[in-house]
């Protein structure tokens, strides 16, 4: 085994309580696997120390004072892609969970889960797999059929130019703006207008609603 492969998971805890941070770092102590490199509160903190620190794993939680996880989420994986996001909250809303996943976020659990399953699951997520509740998972699956079940739908996608398709394939990728900036030669601007477009084609107000139209489309 190599040393890298030796190397314990640098692991950032983003959650606006103390005390929450504190147990939650007293836990990963006991894990050789697992070491804590950084703690934040904020969404502007913990893009700071994401960028600082450069952590294998965040985990993340959904209600912060100054805005939400997904909005870190997507400012830190546009900076370093190779990050691992985990979110750790108790909003189980699935909207929620639906930005979550498709800001590129590698699991959502709920703040009920167990020590030991937490433990694992940052591991998990530290090895490239995607964590989600079975519940959660559940519900967005059922959220996903909804949002994308009717031929109307389907219809309305086939509105949409060759270059919107290109754009809402990177939004179901959970690229943000400037990764499909990036990837398409466009500028951020451009991007912004292409997605304004395709929400007014799919008649949706949301990347993950106009994500789930494209996932469900596809793949037939």
């Amino acid at each position: 085994m190599s040393a890298a492969e030796t190397q314990p998971i640098r692991l950032l805890i983003v959650d606006d309580h103390e005390v929450v941070r504190m147990g939650l770092r007293t836990l990963f102590h006991h894990e050789p696997d697992i070491e804590v490199i950084g703690e934040a509160g904020t969404v502007a903190s913990a893009i700071t120390e994401a960028a600082r620190l450069t952590p294998a794993v965040v985990l993340m939680d959904m209600r912060l004072p100054d805005g939400t996880g997904v909005e870190a989420c997507r400012e830190i994986l546009a900076k370093d892609s190779q990050t691992r996001i985990l979110f750790l909250t108790s909003y189980d809303d699935e909207e929620a969970m639906l930005s979550a996943v498709f800001s590129g976020a590698g699991g959502y659990l709920l703040k009920e889960i167990g020590a030991d399953a937490l433990v694992q699951a940052v591991k998990s997520v530290a090895a490239g797999q995607s964590i989600l509740d079975p519940e959660m998972a559940k519900l967005v699956r059922e959220r996903l059929h909804s949002l994308s079940g009717s031929d109307q739908s389907a219809s309305k996608r086939a509105l949409l130019s060759p270059q919107e398709r290109r754009v809402l394939a990177l939004v179901a990728e959970g690229k943000t703006n400037k990764e499909i900036a990036a990837a398409l030669d466009l500028s951020d601007k451009t991007v912004k207008n292409y997605l304004g477009n395709i929400f007014d084609k799919l008649h949706v107000s949301r990347r993950a609603e106009a994500a789930a139209i494209f996932s469900r489309y596809s793949s037939r």
